[in-house]
């Protein structure tokens, strides 16, 4: 299967800082480029870390407001995440104020594995980097939702050509695939129970699909089968091992 990948749908031109930035001018290029976060990095394009709207505003709620009265001091045993947001909060750069590690994609990687990753890390925008990990755009939520503008009957085509023909070796038609608001329905018969789950996973990694509706049944549960036992032929032979 062919699957779209980052850099088609990423922004080459990318905002960034150097670890030294002020933290004025941090906010600037936020506020010019209407951007909620930038990427920070080194002398060699390096990501070495990312600033979002929030650390800026960590710093903000830091302030003291001159009409609130004054509490008394009380020390407390801080956390790391506490110290962590304390040294925020008197950040004056960049490198003083960005998120580390900084959680990034390669160009090369899929638009799937992108969204899974900002999903998995709760972000809303991702550093892409090329093979030297040197910094070449930014992919935002925005950028990965295109993937999901794919027509149905284009995801339709994709399942009977590549998951049923190509790599089960099954008829176009042995199996009903329909595809509504990119709700995949496999609807039929199989042999083994093995088929069944190498066609609801390779349905499921295709671009555009938003999930699987199995309606699959199967004549012969062969799970507790010896792998060389096993009659599992062409594409799907790679596809049974990873399930």
């Amino acid at each position: 299967m062919k699957h779209n990948k980052v850099g088609s749908v990423m922004a080459t031109e990318v905002v960034r800082a150097e670890y030294g930035t002020p933290f004025k001018e941090v906010a600037r290029r936020l506020g010019e480029n209407r951007i909620s976060g930038l990427p920070v990095v080194d002398e060699d394009d390096k990501v070495i870390g990312v600033i979002s709207e929030t650390d800026l505003m960590i710093r903000q709620a830091d302030t003291p407001d001159p009409y609130e009265p004054r509490k008394r001091f009380r020390p407390a045993r801080l956390t790391s995440g506490a110290r962590k947001q304390a040294a925020k909060a008197r950040a004056r750069t960049a490198g003083q104020l960005m998120t580390e590690p900084p959680v990034t994609v390669h160009a090369d990687d899929t638009i799937v594995e992108a969204a899974r990753t900002m999903a998995q890390h709760h972000v809303e925008r991702l550093p892409v980097l090329d093979e030297a990990d040197r910094l070449v755009g930014i992919v935002t939520r925005r950028d990965l939702l295109t993937v999901f503008l794919r027509p149905d009957a284009d995801i339709r085509t994709e399942v009977v050509e590549e998951v049923l023909v190509h790599a089960l070796w099954l008829a176009p038609r042995s199996i009903d695939v329909s595809v509504t608001e990119g709700v995949v329905t496999l609807t039929g018969h199989m042999e083994r129970k093995s088929e069944k789950e190498i066609a609801l996973s390779m349905t499921r990694q295709i671009d555009g699909v938003v999930a699987v509706v199995d309606k699959l049944t199967f004549r012969l549960d062969d799970a507790r089968i010896r792998p060389d036992e096993q009659t599992v032929h062409g594409v799907a032979d790679d596809w049974l091992r990873r399930i």
